[in-house]
């Protein structure tokens, strides 16, 4: 990856809707030649997405919290069991088996308490193996991006 594929990534994690014609101008390409180095760097996997970024409280899913979470029980597969379960709940949007003390991180997108709540009792309760569980919810966002530096 060179200055010029750098220059592209940025312009693109940026406004990812610019045409291909606006991004070489800005980038100083040919717009063939700007095709093909976005089209490498998909092919590549170095660009794994393209979406769109909803604002969330206007999508109706304006209350954020994360959720850290201790299992009873410990190892790879009772890992992938948990991490599973709260992958298929459509308020999770971010799952990560972590080091230290606590086991996974989830990050939620909900609409509201009655949501959290309903997705605890799915999650966390009976059977679940999951020992204890803590909930922080955002008060204020002081930072939120999607771009990865380079």
């Amino acid at each position: 990856m060179d200055k010029i594929d750098r220059k592209l990534l940025n312009l693109l994690q940026d406004d990812a809707s610019r045409t291909n014609a606006e991004l070489a101008e800005l980038a100083g390409l040919s717009p063939s030649s700007c095709l093909r180095r976005i089209r490498r760097l998909k092919e590549s996997g170095v660009i794994s997405h393209v979406v769109a970024l909803l604002a969330p409280a206007k999508a109706g899913r304006g209350m954020k919290a994360f959720v850290t979470v201790e299992l009873e029980r410990h190892g790879e597969q009772y890992m992938h069991d948990f991490l599973e379960r709260a992958a298929q709940e459509t308020a999770v949007t971010q799952a990560y088996s972590v080091s230290g003390q606590t086991d996974a991180v989830l990050m939620l997108r909900l609409t509201d308490m009655d949501e959290f709540d309903a997705l605890c009792e799915r999650l966390f309760r009976e059977r679940s193996n999951v020992a204890r569980y803590y909930t922080m919810f955002v008060i204020r966002t002081a930072k939120e991006v999607t771009a990865i530096p380079l």
